[in-house]
């Protein structure tokens, strides 16, 4: 930069701190403007962001990084015409000088690429950096928008952008079998010789649907305490019933006394926002039993226990001092039954899994995949297109899709740019279209031609409090609404409920895609004797179950203390959605009758599969993760046999999907 710049730089922006003036340095030389164009736009970029901003080195980055974009967009914009004329055909990434990448636009997704600013990479940092793993913390999420649209819609192509075309084919153990149970039942690899004719799965929904149509945003605290209330006043009655106490083995643990009492009260902290741990955990009372006191736990040495808030807890001890209650028992919590069904139940849906011949039954095939189901820096959903012609290829019976769909935290639905990702030849009129059509065109179409290759398929969609589609903002979440999605006449996929439990034949799903393993895990507070020694995962989700509900946490995380979501400029960080608890509408997440034969939790922890109390609970991962592939759920379900015996006796016997269902968790 010539002298004069500089002097104009000072004549323009005041005396400068030597970091500032090599910061507006690099940025004249980057953009390869003026002085006083760059001093116009610093005036504007004020303007945007108010009195507060100062001249200081972080604000002199954002304002950078909001050049960059601005920059990016119009590229794109250039760029997009091109591509549409040029789709079929192979051409390099436009290239900065001394080989680096556009603006920063690939953010070290690709080896062979340079930073515009910084030191060159070594070929072991490039190799690092092409690492298709999920990033740390410290790599933050940005708007990373490709000069180009998804493919046609007509293939299940990645996009013709090369570097997330070869990221994604290029994918470490693609296929790969991470996790499994019951290995020796046969897994569905290729489609029958005889394909049927019609569906092999009868749906039946096991909740009050219409209930969830509720209005958001307007309950009350007294409905919320009430429900609150009688969730400790009904487990006192099932620990009454279950241990056979009388009326007077049951007290108030806050009141002073040397007899031994039982206490059933809810976990809670006793500071409001602060963590759970060990010394501060107190117990707080139902009104009818205890006046809604709250009073510290201290257990007995050998004591198992294993705690988090919100969890209804049983205990048999005592308050000597008035100051805390010492437990010396954790009284367990009775169970419900598993599903079963009749021999005659069972003999009908055998029935469809039994080809037209009478040949042997082909075990009924079940995929399970939860979102994000693309990268943040595209939109192409090249792991959804992987996942349905996987779907086509084998024929798959049902296939289980938990949102979110659009997610709200990935930075192109934040930000609203979405026209350079919609499939090339798309119709509709950008001043007039809306997420929906977004969701019809990237969701609904591929689903629609699945569903024209698979006619017999079961398509299930659960919605997620990410949806940007949703226009119900908490949990209990109701469904969304099939006709604006371009999927109301497609009579193979079902939008449900979030949760929902649904039986496919005989066999019952409970599916939720609110992470509560993550909030399980955020406010665990254990000691040995509690089970599963060793298996975190398996003793956060055999929790849910002895609680009999899909979200028995409260309260929940807060969204300021959840991690923060990088925003588009430097510096810039949002909160994530959070959980959005309706507590007067807690009601419409427990579990009711039975256990489930399935129990599905979508979680950002590890996936597995595991039998808990005989249970098949899965976690299938995220099927995208933010800057790599995820994993998804390959489930083959034998018929359930009748032997003779139970036949005789013509009673209800158990699903025993525990045994008969080959569950694998695969890399996409």
């Amino acid at each position: 930069m010539s002298d004069s710049d500089s002097d104009t730089l000072t004549s323009k922006f005041g005396p400068l701190a030597p970091d500032l003036s090599s910061e507006l340095e690099h940025i004249l030389h980057l953009l390869s403007t003026t002085p006083e164009e760059l001093f116009f736009k610093w005036e504007s970029y004020i303007m945007k962001m108010g009195d507060s901003a100062n001249l200081d080195l972080k604000t002199l980055k954002a304002f950078k990084k909001d050049l960059q974009d601005a920059l990016e967009r119009e590229s794109r914009a250039k760029g997009h015409v091109v591509h549409q004329s040029a789709a079929k055909r192979t051409a390099a990434t436009p290239r900065a000088n001394g080989g680096g990448d556009v603006m920063g636009m690939l953010d070290g997704m690709v080896s062979n690429t340079t930073p515009a600013s910084g030191p060159r990479l070594t070929a072991t940092a490039r190799k690092r950096q092409a690492g298709f793993d999920t990033p740390t913390a410290a790599n933050k999420s940005t708007k990373n928008g490709p000069n180009s649209s998804p493919a046609d819609s007509h293939s299940h192509k990645p996009p013709a952008t090369a570097q997330t075309a070869t990221s994604f084919e290029h994918r470490p153990n693609p296929g790969e079998i991470i996790q499994q149970i019951n290995p020796h039942i046969p897994s569905a690899t290729t489609a029958p010789s005889d394909p049927p004719t019609e569906s092999r799965v009868k749906l039946k929904a096991n909740l009050e649907l219409p209930k969830f149509a509720y209005k958001t945003m307007a309950q009350t605290l007294t409905s919320a305490s009430e429900i609150l209330d009688d969730r400790i006043d009904s487990f006192t009655d099932l620990i009454q019933s279950h241990h056979s106490l009388p009326d007077s083995a049951f007290g108030n643990p806050a009141a002073q006394s040397t007899a031994e009492i039982v206490a059933v009260g809810r976990i809670c902290s006793d500071q409001p926002n602060a963590k759970l741990n060990a010394s501060s955990v107190v117990l707080e009372t139902s009104r009818r039993m205890g006046a809604g006191l709250r009073v510290p736990l201290k257990f007995g040495e050998g004591v198992g226990y294993g705690l988090f808030p919100g969890k209804i807890l049983a205990v048999r001890g005592s308050n000597v001092s008035g100051e805390y209650f010492k437990v010396s028992e954790v009284l367990a919590l009775p169970a419900l039954p598993l599903p079963a069904s009749t021999p005659l139940e069972l003999d009908v849906h055998n029935d469809r899994l039994t080809g037209a011949g009478g040949e042997e039954a082909r075990p009924l095939g079940v995929l399970v995949a939860a979102g994000p189901y693309t990268t943040d820096s595209d939109l192409d959903f090249v792991a959804l297109h992987t996942l349905l012609a996987k779907a086509e290829e084998e024929r798959t019976d049902v296939l289980i899709l938990c949102g979110p769909f659009l997610d709200l935290e990935h930075p192109a639905i934040r930000s609203g740019d979405l026209e350079t990702y919609l499939p090339a030849g798309a119709k509709f009129e950008p001043d007039r279209a809306t997420l929906n059509d977004a969701f019809r065109l990237l969701i609904s179409v591929p689903l629609q031609k699945l569903v024209q290759a698979v006619p017999t398929i079961t398509i299930i969609l659960v919605p997620s409090l990410r949806d940007a589609v949703s226009k119900h903002v908490s949990w209990p979440q109701d469904r969304l609404a099939k006709g604006p999605l371009g999927l109301g006449g497609v009579k193979q996929v079902q939008i449900v409920t979030n949760p929902i439990v649904v039986s496919v034949n005989e066999i019952v799903f409970a599916i939720s895609t609110l992470d509560v393993l993550s909030e399980l895990r955020a406010g665990d507070v254990h000691q040995r004797g509690a089970g599963f020694e060793g298996d975190m995962l398996g003793r956060l989700a055999a929790e849910v179950v002895g609680q009999r509900h899909f979200f028995p946490v409260f309260p929940p995380q807060g969204r300021e203390d959840m991690p923060r979501l990088t925003g588009e400029g430097e510096g810039e960080e949002r909160s994530p959605v959070g959980v959005g608890l309706d507590v007067a509408y807690l009601k419409l997440g427990e579990w009711v009758n039975v256990r489930p034969d399935v129990l599905v939790l979508p979680s950002v922890l590890n996936p597995f599969v595991k039998v808990i109390e005989g249970i098949t609970t899965i976690n299938p991962g995220t099927l995208s993760k933010k800057r790599g592939a995820g994993t998804f759920v390959a489930m083959n379900l034998l018929a359930r046999g009748v032997r003779d015996e139970e036949r005789e006796r013509g009673e209800a016997v158990g699903h025993e999907v525990f045994g008969r269902g080959r569950v694998d968790v695969v890399r996409i």
